[in-house]
């Protein structure tokens, strides 16, 4: 136990031969149950996950015979944690032994202490975050921002970190089953957890690069996260600002949409459409356009600061 609280870990893995073995020998001695997933490895994942098992009796394995993808290992340990007796939090730290171990109490401590439902690593502020390679910080800085906007958590960064913890009380109120199954669940379950009104806070966490190697393909992962976000937000504004709640900043981003589609976008064909073929300026639709775009960018900003200002201070907020 933890502060006389059980823990459980999930491990998701596939192919970690080489890496899977250190992170179990890593694993804190508080932790009561660690909950490794093997996604159908085509190595010896497998083999070494059974050997473990045999030595130590907190490893409880979940062996899929094909493939599923990240997300639906996660699921399957979320919902293998909420089964057990009486575990309070439930963390997840990847099979490639690229999460510090030190670091969990650090995670468990903000969740504990300062009651929050949810804990996330931050990697962006760690005096050692230059070992992190430099493609992959641009890119989780672009998609640190985007998913400000699609979860409504502005004050979160790094969300791409897989490090985090959650209190099975808020596991058990979220619909954790229709979590994406691939890469992106990072978000789906902070928009998840959003949308309910629970707490996250982040955790300085270290970065750990070394001899893993990731599994994620920019071509596929970019357009296919894009659109999960993207899906994300409308989901985060309809359900929790229309359905569960209500609040005007809806209003500011449909009317900003119908400007966009009905005025913005027509009007500018307009103009290239008289200006290339009769080469005359339509004064007149430049100014509605750009008049319209005005209003449009400053009914988004409005928006934006709005949905910032209801998401800053979550204790009132909470719909459990």
């Amino acid at each position: 136990m933890y502060k006389r609280k059980k823990i459980a870990v999930i491990i998701p893995s596939y192919n970690e031969e080489l890496l899977l073995p250190e992170t179990l020998s890593s694993i804190p001695k508080f932790v009561d149950y660690i909950i490794v997933i093997d996604d159908a490895s085509n190595d010896n994942t497998n083999t070494i996950l059974r050997k473990n098992v045999k030595q130590n009796k907190k490893i409880i394995p979940i062996i899929h015979e094909v493939n599923q993808g990240l997300g639906q290992s996660l699921i399957d340990g979320y919902l293998k944690s909420l089964e057990l007796p009486s575990v309070f939090a439930t963390a997840v730290m990847a099979g490639d032994n690229q999460m510090d171990p030190n670091d969990l109490p650090s995670l468990l401590n903000k969740l504990i202490n300062e009651n929050y439902d949810y804990v996330k690593g931050n990697r962006l502020f760690h005096m050692d975050i230059s070992s992190m390679p430099k493609y992959r910080l641009f890119g989780n800085s672009l998609l640190t921002l985007l998913t400000k906007f699609a979860t409504g958590y502005y004050f979160s960064m790094d969300p791409q970190c897989g490090y985090t913890v959650i209190k099975n009380d808020a596991l058990k109120k979220i619909p954790i089953k229709k979590m994406t199954k691939g890469y992106g669940y990072n978000a789906d379950i902070l928009c998840m957890l959003n949308i309910q009104g629970f707490e996250v806070a982040d955790v300085e966490v270290r970065p750990v690069y070394g001899r893993e190697k990731s599994k994620i393909k920019l071509w596929s992962y970019i357009p296919k996260t894009s659109y999960l976000l993207l899906s994300l937000f409308f989901r985060r504004l309809w359900q929790r600002y229309m359905v569960l709640d209500f609040h005007p900043l809806v209003l500011f981003y449909i009317f900003a949409l119908l400007n966009i589609i009905f005025i913005i976008i027509p009007g500018l064909i307009r103009i290239s459409y008289i200006y290339f073929y009769s080469n005359i300026f339509p004064s007149t639709t430049f100014m509605i356009v750009a008049f319209s775009f005005l209003v449009t960018s400053q009914m988004i900003l409005f928006a934006i600061w709005m949905d910032m200002d209801y998401n800053k201070d979550r204790k009132n907020k909470k719909l459990h």
